[in-house]
Formats: C-alpha cells, structure tokens, sequence
C-alpha cells in the first residue's frame, strides 16, 4: 500500500536559520512535505541572498540552492512586535531551527526554555558554532575546516579548503537526522525536546578515519593531496590529456591495474604484493604508475579499467557532470513565473511506499508570505479564543 502524502505533511518548521547548514536543514524538511516559514531580516534577508555572482532576477543562485519550497515572512527581532509575532509562529510550530549566536535568542525572549512552556510539543533545533564550550568565534565553514584539522589534510603543497562548504552541509544533515529522531521521540511521548548540532562538533564527526587514526593509534595525518592515507594506489593521475581518478581498493583491484598498463609482474613484486606494503612503497610504486599513464588519454584508461572493474572516472568538470546521463535521474524543474523556468538537484531520497513533495515551489522572495502567515496567524489566534470560550 502507497501514501501518496509526504510524511511531514501537517508538520509546520519555523525557520530562523540563514546561510547553509540551517537552511539546508529546513529544506530536506519541506522535500518531505513539511510547510517551513522562513523569518528573515526586513530589507535585507537571508545574507545569501547577495551572496552573488551569480545571481537571477536578483537572487543569488547561493541563496536559491537551500530554500525552494519554503514561505518568507520578514520580522524586526530586535523589536517587541517583532519578537510578539515571532514567539506566536514558535508556539503553533512544531519544529523550530535556529543558527543565531549562543545566547541570541535567550536575551530575545525566543529561547528554547520560554517557547517550549507554550509549545509543550515544540522540537526546537539549535545549531551554533559550538555546542561544548563557549567560543567567540562564529560558525563559518571556512574557519570550520581550519579549526576542525580538516585543512591540515587537504591540498597538495599546503592547506587548501574544500571546493564546497561540506562542514555546513554535514551539519544540515546532522541537524535534520537529530530532528527526525526527535520527532519521533515526541511520537512516543507526546512532548518535544531541544536538539544541539554543533558546527564545530559536526566538523569532528565528518573527521571519520582520519579522527580515530590519532585518537586510537596516535598518528596524526598530514597533507595526502589526492591520495588516500591508507590505500594504495587510490588517487588522482595526470594522463596524456587530462587527470582521473583510480582506485584500486584491494588486491585483486591492483593486479587487474597492473595487468592493463602492461605490468603484470607488479602484483607479485614483494615491494607491492599486498596493500601494507604498498603503502610503506608508495613513492615508488605511484612513480611507476604515474609515468605510465602519461602515455594515453585518460579516456583510454578509463575505458580499459572499466573493462576489467576498476573503479576510475575523468575528473569531470560540472558542465561534464550535469550532461551526463546518470545525472538526469537527479534532477527536476521548478516553473517559477518571475525567474522562468528553474533546473535545479532534488532530494536524493526516495521511498518506496511514501511520496515526497512534487513539483516543488521556487525559492521565495523577501518576504513574499508576510501577509499570508500573519493572516493564518490572526486565524489561528480567533479559532484559539471561540475555543477557549466554549
């Protein structure tokens, strides 16, 4: 049996997040049918919104890439109306995002402790730069991979940040799944909780092996470039052409590697026989290779490894990436009647007995839903009041 409802319908996310890993966060939330009020600044917004170029119809495309499918309402915090209409969209809500700075939203009156005593059933989600000790420092990616070690591992001759804000984008998942789990919780209770995401902290979970290479073993990794700290060969080549990437991820990988370039007898050579020895060989082992594969396109080994299931791939550039045929399964249309139409990545989820939101909605302007929300408010308010009085 199917659902054809997504199955955060009915949920109302109330979303005083700006930048990326909170809006991200309350996006995967409207892909699953929840309806998200995105509180912005008046007069200026979300900071992504001129976080260009480049830009359509005046909109960032930064801005246009985390907030599809949501309602924009503009409200002065700094204000007690402001804060009035604030508090009552978070006491009807039944989830609540913020990525302000620790403390913000106490000495506004909008903290977890003074919503969730109207909202018993509110799951209020907070996402500061540090969810542990107290720092001054705000929550910015690239300060992020500085501070996390992440910086320390990427790059070739010196720290080089990521081409994407990844630490923003893994925290937006860890948000969402903290999220969930809390709503589900709630199913079971009947009353919400505050949800902690860190940015900081996220950024040491996204650490994954090389984290637990020090904390276990005490070694501390260094700058690796497109190699891999543990697996040999498993990185980038420079062909006659172009670079790609091979990875031959075992034994069995590496003796079909060496038998395509023409060198059979690597596989059973002592310096290279298994993947230990590999790695404590592999300057030597990656010159043998890298020279060799100078000689063709990178087309043409790609080709051959293909053949013999190793995994490789060009080096593709986005133009390459969204041409390709496994790509157009992840891709959709927004008709937007003021930008024209939108191409844009949809949630990578899909369940099999329970629709998720389609078509979507393109991103709001500044405030397009003032008016709407403030009038469901009203209506809310008038329907609360006959209540109480009957």
């Amino acid at each position: 049996m199917t659902d054809s409802r997504p199955p955060l319908e009915g949920l109302v996310v109330v979303d005083l997040t700006r930048v990326l890993a909170g809006p991200l966060c309350t996006m995967i939330m409207s892909d699953f049918g929840a309806e998200v009020i995105k509180v912005e600044r008046p007069g200026v917004g979300d900071d992504t919104r001129e976080w260009d170029p480049p830009a359509i119809a005046g909109d960032a495309t930064y801005f246009m890439s985390v907030n599809r499918d949501k309602k924009s309402i503009t409200i002065d915090l700094s204000t007690p109306a402001g804060r009035d209409v604030a508090t009552n969209l978070m006491a009807r809500a039944d989830v609540v995002v913020e990525n302000f700075r620790s403390g913000v939203m106490d000495r506004l009156g909008l903290g977890y402790d003074e919503i969730a005593a109207l909202n018993p059933k509110v799951v209020y989600c907070s996402i500061p730069a540090f969810a542990g000790s107290p720092s001054p420092k705000p929550g910015y990616d690239l300060l992020m991979q500085a501070l996390s070690g992440l910086m320390s591992l990427t790059g070739t001759e010196g720290p080089t940040k990521s081409g994407v804000a990844l630490l923003d984008v893994i925290t937006g998942l860890y948000a969402t799944t903290g999220i969930l789990a809390a709503l589900e919780a709630r199913h079971r209770t009947g009353v919400g909780q505050r949800v902690t995401v860190g940015l900081y902290e996220a950024s040491l979970a996204a650490l994954v092996n090389q984290s637990a290479a020090y904390l276990l073993a005490g070694q501390v990794a260094g700058i690796a470039g497109n190699a891999h700290p543990s697996i040999v060969p498993y990185q980038a080549f420079e062909a006659r052409d172009r670079a790609f990437v091979l990875a031959a991820g075992n034994d069995k990988l590496f003796r079909e590697t060496v038998d395509v370039l023409g060198y059979p007898e690597l596989a059973d050579d002592p310096r290279f026989v298994t993947n230990n020895v590999r790695v404590e060989n592999r300057d030597e082992l990656v010159g043998l290779l890298a020279e060799r594969f100078t000689t063709r396109d990178a087309a043409h080994w790609v080709r051959e490894f293909d053949a013999r299931g190793v995994p490789a791939s060009l080096v593709r550039s986005l133009d390459e990436v969204f041409a390709a045929p496994e790509s157009q399964h992840a891709l959709a249309d927004i008709a937007d009647p003021r930008r024209g139409p939108l191409r844009y990545v949809r949630t990578p989820v899909e369940l099999s007995r329970t629709a998720l939101r389609q078509p979507a909605s393109p991103p709001p302007q500044l405030g397009e839903h003032s008016d709407e929300i403030l009038a469901g408010l009203e209506a809310f308010a008038t329907d609360h009041e006959r209540g109480d009085r009957s």
